[in-house]
């Protein structure tokens, strides 16, 4: 089962894709499944395509190849589907070419402008401490001395 996250990530992967299944008016036939799982073994994410003829809706065509070849089905737009199925073939490919899927960097250590401006309004911070403190000082050297002014006075 797959996060919505993760489901979002693959509509937009899907979104550059080319229709490369298409399901007729017979419906989903054996054919047309063998091909999914053929595609699927080989791509992990497959666009398809209903046409106009066929007596159901891409709902339900992604819904039976879905449960045909062990799928996820991550959209339906239309008369369009995208369907998903992790392939180990694919991940050895990733893994050779050193393309694997790597953890997301944080925000923090992902962008070093930020890091940069988060460095100097730290120390913009520490100098008008440092500089508050030395007035602070001064004022309270200043009132001990009128102090003693008035007492000599």
């Amino acid at each position: 089962m797959l996060t919505s996250k993760e489901r979002a990530e693959l509509r937009a992967r899907a979104n550059t894709l080319d229709t490369t299944l298409i399901v007729g008016k017979e419906g989903v036939t054996q054919a047309v499944a063998e091909e999914a799982d053929t595609q699927l073994t080989a791509r992990e994410l497959v666009k398809g395509r209903v046409l106009e003829g066929a007596l159901m809706t891409a709902r339900e065509a992604c819904d039976a190849l879905c449960e045909a070849t062990g799928a996820d089905g991550i959209a339906c737009i239309g008369s369009k589907f995208v369907i998903y199925r992790f392939s180990e073939k694919c991940q050895a490919q990733r893994n050779e070419t050193g393309r694997a899927k790597r953890k997301p960097t944080p925000a923090s250590k992902a962008d070093p402008v930020r890091k940069g401006a988060r460095a100097r309004r730290q120390a913009m911070k520490q100098q008008r401490e440092a500089r508050n403190a030395y007035f602070r000082q001064q004022a309270i050297d200043q009132a001990i001395a009128r102090r003693q002014e008035k007492k000599e006075n």
